[in-house]
């Protein structure tokens, strides 16, 4: 497990390299790409064993008995987060947007109100756009430099058109593990207004020393009628492009709702991200998620000591994730100016606060799940766009 080798990704077919001068107008011959939220990372030996046995084998028909892989999910959530789930509650989607996609098609109607508690992961309001749903933005309340839910002012939102939660958990992009008060609290309130409860949890391995990631059903059991689960090994091993993710639900009748939907729409999985999945949710794969989370760690604490000494710069403290969230409205400068320094000064990709939603304007988001040459580079880039403000 070697994070510090320099894979180069240019030329692969890479959104996160290739894309990023259509995107940002940063070449990838000089630039860094700090942007998708994927890492720079190869995979595990375990997961590239298992690929490569698929590949030898040679022929790539459709998967069957997926019992090895139910038991690999059902073992990783047992032993890493104590949440005990029974294989039959497992469904598999392309990825976790997608999941989302078929939630909103089976629990909501079009106009429906989808809530977010905002700034949150960008695709959540496109998906629900793009199903003809309506996006009722929550801010989250910023307490001492982190986000809280502020659940009265979110209830003074509500016009009774809602049906949804969807919460992100381990937050994206401010890195706050939640905590079960707060989680209780959320499901209560879901209880009180009627609402289904999709817990987007894809980040819940990547969590800073010292921090511990508590499963919704863990901190509400008595909300299964409710709750749909989302999780994947995507961002936790790096297999994004395999789109494989799992939804998870312990109510029977929301499992009937869920398994229509997928029939309907001819959903079934892909064959390399099982085999990928159920390598990676294995005691080697635990063993290379403990390195992963201590490198990722050491990456924080350069790139906040490195961002936070410049002046008007204030990085959220990152308590999961490899997703840094850096706040620019202590320059005084307008969003304009500031991207430009980080995109054109110093040649660095980045995702807008904006498209967050409500309470991203003033900043910009930093994906650290790199070498650590690159966290170092980057930083010295930043000082430099900044250089006038030291």
């Amino acid at each position: 497990m070697n994070f510090d080798q320099i894979i180069d990704r240019r030329g692969t077919h890479s959104m996160k390299w290739d894309m990023m001068q259509d995107r940002y107008g940063v070449a990838p011959q000089d630039g860094i790409a700090m942007w998708v939220a994927d890492t720079d990372f190869a995979a595990p030996d375990c997961v590239q064993d298992a690929l490569a046995r698929a590949v030898e084998h040679g022929v790539y028909g459709y998967f069957g008995d997926d019992a090895a892989y139910r038991a690999a999910i059902c073992w990783w959530m047992e032993h890493r987060h104590g949440w005990q789930v029974a294989p039959e509650h497992i469904f598999t989607t392309h990825g976790l947007v997608n999941a989302v996609g078929l939630c909103l098609h089976t629990w909501t109607q079009p106009d429906d109100g989808v809530v977010l508690f905002t700034p949150v992961y960008h695709a959540f309001a496109r998906t629900i756009h793009a199903a003809g749903r309506r996006v009722v933005e929550c801010p989250l309340a910023l307490v001492d430099g982190q986000y809280q839910m502020d659940l009265e002012a979110a209830a003074a939102m509500l016009d009774g058109s809602e049906r949804m939660v969807i919460l992100c958990s381990p937050h994206n992009p401010g890195g706050r593990v939640w905590s079960a008060q707060e989680l209780r609290a959320l499901a209560d309130f879901c209880v009180r207004h009627d609402l289904l409860l999709v817990s987007d949890e894809i980040h819940h391995d990547l969590t800073m020393p010292g921090q511990k990631h508590i499963a919704m059903p863990l901190a509400a059991p008595d909300i299964a009628d409710r709750l749909v689960m989302l999780t994947a090994a995507s961002k936790t091993f790096n297999l994004a492009g395999t789109h494989c993710g799992n939804v998870i639900i312990a109510d029977p009748a929301l499992r009937r709702n869920f398994a229509a939907t997928l029939m309907a729409l001819g959903i079934s999985p892909n064959s390399f991200g099982l085999h990928a999945v159920t390598a990676a949710y294995s005691p080697q794969g635990a063993e290379w998620v403990d390195a992963l989370c201590a490198y990722l760690d050491e990456n924080r604490r350069i790139f906040d000591a490195g961002v936070n000494a410049i002046p008007g710069l204030a990085s959220m403290p990152l308590q999961a994730t490899y997703l840094a969230w850096v706040d620019f409205s202590g320059t005084g400068m307008d969003p304009g100016e500031f991207t430009a320094r980080v995109e054109r000064d110093a040649q660095i990709a980045v995702n807008h606060g904006p498209t967050f939603g409500t309470g991203g304007t003033q900043y910009l988001r930093f994906n650290l799940g790199a070498p650590r040459a690159v966290i170092k580079d980057a930083v010295a880039r930043l000082q430099r766009a900044f250089g006038d403000l030291q």
